[in-house]
């Protein structure tokens, strides 16, 4: 497969799950429409071919289920490699939804966790796919969003990817805490229109620039969310 920069690379996983996906969406996709009724907003903004980085608010853990529900490409996104390493049945069911849904696992939490993520999302995009990524890092503690890491403007910078932001709306109070199961109700998935970062081309370790375009994504996502803007990591409130 040919890649953005023009080298060959093999493909980012042995079993590509759109089978899968196809028919998680066949199964559950009903179930989760019927519980969650969620309303769509902008979805021709995201590009029908090539790269594309979705880069949204996460509220909570249906998030990442409700993502790839509503939208008609597969996405590919980063999760906790817990999720796929489970044990018994149960261990074994996770493991197939989600990475059957375009969950790649990663240890996050280890000391070179940040740059799998990052190598991890640029061959995603080399490939000519979607990759789905929360720039905060983690759930909002409190339904605020918070300030972006830059990890989202080096994968725009290093690849040349537009920029889709998103917005979940309505998703904390269906799962408060983002624990327990999920109660039915409606949610509002907003995409915006694509953001392109061509004129910082080469810039990709210029930390003022990527905490522009860090800012300049957050502020798309602020605006399709209404949220209120809290400019401190989310990590950070957690830790206080």
């Amino acid at each position: 497969m040919q890649t953005l920069a023009g080298r060959s690379r093999p493909s980012l996983t042995p079993e590509d799950p759109l089978s899968r996906l196809t028919l998680i969406k066949a199964v559950l996709g009903p179930i989760l429409r019927l519980m969650f009724r969620p309303r769509v907003e902008g979805t021709e903004n995201i590009p029908g071919t090539g790269p594309v980085i979705l880069a949204g608010n996460h509220l909570t853990f249906i998030d990442s289920m409700i993502l790839p529900l509503v939208c008609t490409r597969p996405v590919y996104f980063i999760g906790k490699d817990e999720y796929v390493t489970g044990k018994g049945f149960k261990g074994r069911l996770m493991a197939w939804f989600f990475t059957g849904s375009g969950m790649i696992p990663v240890d996050r939490d280890g000391a070179n966790g940040g740059v799998a993520a990052l190598m991890t999302g640029r061959r995603v995009l080399e490939e000519g796919k979607i990759f789905g990524i929360y720039p905060e890092g983690t759930r909002s503690p409190d339904g605020r969003l918070y300030r972006g890491r830059t990890g989202i403007a080096r994968l725009t910078l290093m690849t040349g990817a537009p920029v889709v932001p998103f917005a979940m709306i309505g998703t904390d109070k269906l799962q408060p805490g983002g624990a327990g199961l999920p109660r039915p109700g409606r949610v509002t998935v907003r995409f915006g229109e694509p953001m392109e970062f061509s004129r910082y081309d080469g810039m990709d370790r210029d930390r003022y620039v990527l905490r522009a375009v860090t800012d300049s994504v957050m502020a798309e996502v602020m605006q399709l969310s209404g949220q209120e803007y809290v400019d401190m990591y989310a990590t950070k409130a957690k830790a206080a």
